[in-house]
């Protein structure tokens, strides 16, 4: 029982490992795309050592970050009920996710291995359903999928005071929820629809 028990506290530890170094190669590349396994290591406040024994190589935690933020999306998907819910607020729930990942993923957001073809096939499903509703006229799922990431990634580098957006009545107000709405309604004009919600 006592080497049963010492199985387990050795792969936990090694899982919480895991998770920090994740966390800290989030925070760190985000600000340094180029940092090395070493300044995340520090950041981590783990050895270099176990950094190493964890991932390998830079190419293995990149690989590991993009497999934690598909996970993300396949999780999001599924939350946002994009095979049952009514497709317009499935669209909607989808964007307010990808943002929160955009806010909490800011470097593995931009790893393409992340889109993988699982979470593609989702985002194709979905806009078939806004197709088959009128919410959309464009017929091609992967090309309205397209259009979407595109103008997601435009609207996510829009300044808070852009004028695409509305007037935010202050400082503190988080800018969030006017991308939501016009990422939504942009995509939904540019694929053929009227641009409103119903």
């Amino acid at each position: 029982m006592t080497g049963t028990r010492a199985v387990r506290r050795t792969r936990s530890d090694a899982e919480r490992s895991t998770a920090r170094i994740l966390e800290a190669a989030e925070v760190v590349l985000a600000a340094d795309e180029t940092a090395s396994l070493e300044r995340i290591a520090d950041h981590a406040q783990l050895s270099r050592a176990t950094v190493h024994r964890r991932f390998t190589s830079r190419a293995a935690l990149l690989d590991a970050l993009a497999e934690q933020l598909s996970e993300r999306y396949r999780r999001g998907l599924a939350e946002a009920r994009v095979d049952s819910a009514p497709p317009l607020f499935a669209l909607r729930r989808v964007t307010e996710i990808v943002f929160e990942l955009k806010l909490s993923h800011r470097f593995a957001i931009r790893l393409t291995a992340a889109m993988t073809p699982e979470v593609q096939d989702g985002l194709d499903r979905l806009f078939v359903r806004l197709r088959e509703s009128g919410a959309v006229t464009a017929a091609d799922p992967v090309w309205c999928r397209r259009v979407y990431l595109a103008l997601l990634d435009e609207v996510n580098g829009l300044s808070a005071d852009s004028p695409a957006l509305p007037p935010r009545s202050g400082p503190d107000e988080d800018p969030t929820p006017a991308r939501i709405d016009l990422l939504v309604r942009t995509v939904l004009r540019a694929l053929g629809g009227d641009g409103a919600e119903h």
